[in-house]
């Protein structure tokens, strides 16, 4: 009886041991997403305060599968989406100065994540400003958006 219960014993032990291990690693795996996420997105906005729309991009899955959802509109792929921004942004002046704020990352799993945040603009004229989804995989040269939803 006494072997049974040890052997019981050890045996929840061991299981609860794995199950934390794997909640601590899952943790670590999640700081670490969000981490890369907010620096992926902080050079979108530094490249954007910068006037470069190119570098902007960078943040962006080079795909023909890359979809950007703006009010009716859907463009899909990489290269019409920044001839979408060009033609949209086509001055210093149009662009303004880019924040992004209140960023609520959740991890989907270890290559998915869906980000929901606020976007703003300041420019001379007007301050737009609205709310964002984007959908992030995780690549080979790391996290990149491969849906925008922006109102």
């Amino acid at each position: 009886m006494k072997k049974a219960f040890f052997a019981s014993f050890c045996l929840c032990a061991t299981l609860l041991f794995t199950a934390a291990a794997i909640s601590a690693q899952s943790a670590a795996q999640t700081a670490t997403a969000e981490t890369a996420i907010r620096a992926v997105m902080n050079d979108q906005a530094a490249a954007w305060n910068r006037g470069d729309i190119d570098g902007f991009m960078l943040g962006y899955w080079n795909s023909e599968k890359l979809v950007f959802v703006s009010g009716d509109t859907v463009t899909r792929g990489w290269q019409p989406t920044l001839d979408r921004y060009k033609k949209s942004y086509d001055s210093k002046a149009k662009m303004g100065t880019l924040t992004f704020s209140d960023l609520e990352i959740t991890t989907l799993s270890k290559d998915a994540a869906v980000v929901l945040g606020s976007w703003s603009l300041a420019r001379a004229g007007d301050h737009p400003h609205g709310k964002f989804t984007l959908t992030f995989r995780k690549f080979k040269d790391g996290w990149r958006i491969v849906m925008d939803h922006t109102s």
